[in-house]
C-alpha cells in the first residue's frame, strides 16, 4: 500500500507543544521471543509505530490494538519512502509531540541507518533512546547452527553490506575480506551474490571455502543452504533464495551439520 499522511499526526497533541520522545528499537531477527524485555516492553506501551519491512507479524502484534501503524518499509527496487522522508516524517511527528517508537529489523545502528536517524533527532534537540535488539548476523548464525567465531576457525568476525552503489559496483574492501581465518558475514547480498562471489575469488579467497546462505532466519520458514564461495551462486539460484538471506562465509560453515540438529530444535 502506498504511504499516505494523516493530518491528524501533525496536529499538536497539547499547547505549547514539547517534542515526543523518539524510541528506536531493535526488533532482532525476526522470531518474537528473540526480542529484548526493554523493546517488548517500549511496543506494549506504544502509542505510535514507525515499521520497516522485515518486522514479524507476530512481533506487531505486541503493539496496542489503538496505535497509529505506519508503515515506512523498503524492499530492493521498492521504497514506500525514501529514507531522507522517513526521518523527515519521524521529526515532524515528534514535534508534534507524539512519542513514537521506530521499529527496525535486527539492530537499527548494524546496517539500519539507525545512526543517520538518531544524528538528526539529536540535532533537532528531540529527545530519542535506542534499544538494541538481536542483530541478523546472530539471529543466523544460532539459528542454522553455524557458530561466528570458534578458536579453531575464526579468530575474527566481519560484517559487511552486499549493497550496490554508483556504477553498479559493491564497494567493499575485498583484500580484506579475503583474509584466512575469519568469518564474513553480508547483509542483504542475495541480489549481488555473483559479484560478490567473483571479487572475493579474484582476491585470492580460495574456492573450497565453505560458505553459506540463511534465509529468513529464527522463523519457522528458516532454510540453510551451504556449499562453497565458488558454487554458492549456483546454489542459491537453484534452491531459489530470496531475501531476507543473509551470507556467511568461512570455515566455521562447516560445523553447521553437526550443530544443525541442536539449532533446529530450538525453534520448535
Amino acid at each position: 500500500m502506498d504511504f499516505v499522511e494523516q493530518a491528524r499526526w501533525f496536529t499538536p497533541v497539547r499547547d505549547g507543544c514539547r517534542p515526543g520522545k523518539v524510541t528506536l528499537v531493535g526488533a532482532g531477527p525476526g522470531a518474537v521471543d528473540l526480542l529484548t524485555v526493554r523493546a517488548a516492553r517500549a511496543l506494549e506501551q506504544a502509542t505510535m509505530v514507525l515499521y520497516d519491512n522485515l518486522v514479524s507479524k507476530d512481533v506487531l502484534a505486541l503493539v496496542p490494538a489503538g496505535a497509529e501503524m505506519i508503515y515506512v518499509g523498503k524492499v530492493a527496487s521498492h521504497h514506500t519512502l525514501a529514507q531522507e522522508s522517513i526521518i523527515d516524517l519521524m521529526v515532524r511527528l515528534a514535534q508534534a509531540g507524539h512519542d513514537l517508537v521506530r521499529l527496525k529489523g535486527g539492530d537499527g545502528y548494524i546496517f539500519g541507518r539507525g545512526g543517520e536517524e538518531a544524528q538528526v533527532l539529536a540535532e533537532q534537540d528531540i529527545p530519542f533512546e535506542v534499544v538494541p535488539g538481536i542483530t541478523a548476523a546472530q539471529g543466523a548464525g544460532a539459528c542454522a547452527g553455524i557458530p561466528l567465531t570458534h578458536r579453531d576457525y575464526s579468530a575474527t568476525l566481519v560484517l559487511a553490506t552486499g549493497h550496490l552503489r554508483g556504477a553498479n559496483e559493491v564497494a567493499l574492501d575485498w583484500p580484506a575480506l579475503s583474509r584466512p581465518r575469519q568469518t564474513v558475514v553480508i547483509y542483504m547480498g542475495i541480489g549481488t551474490l555473483p559479484i560478490i562471489c567473483r571479487e572475493l575469488l579474484a582476491h585470492g579467497l580460495p574456492g573450497d571455502t565453505p560458505a553459506a546462505l540463511v534465509e529468513k532466519a529464527s522463523l519457522p520458514e528458516q532454510r540453510c543452504v551451504t556449499g562453497t564461495v565458488a558454487d554458492l551462486p549456483q546454489l542459491a539460484k537453484d534452491e531459489n533464495i530470496k531475501a531476507p538471506a543473509l551470507i556467511i562465509i568461512g570455515h566455521v560453515v562447516k560445523l553447521q551439520a553437526q550443530l544443525q540438529p541442536q539449532a533446529v530444535a530450538a525453534l520448535l
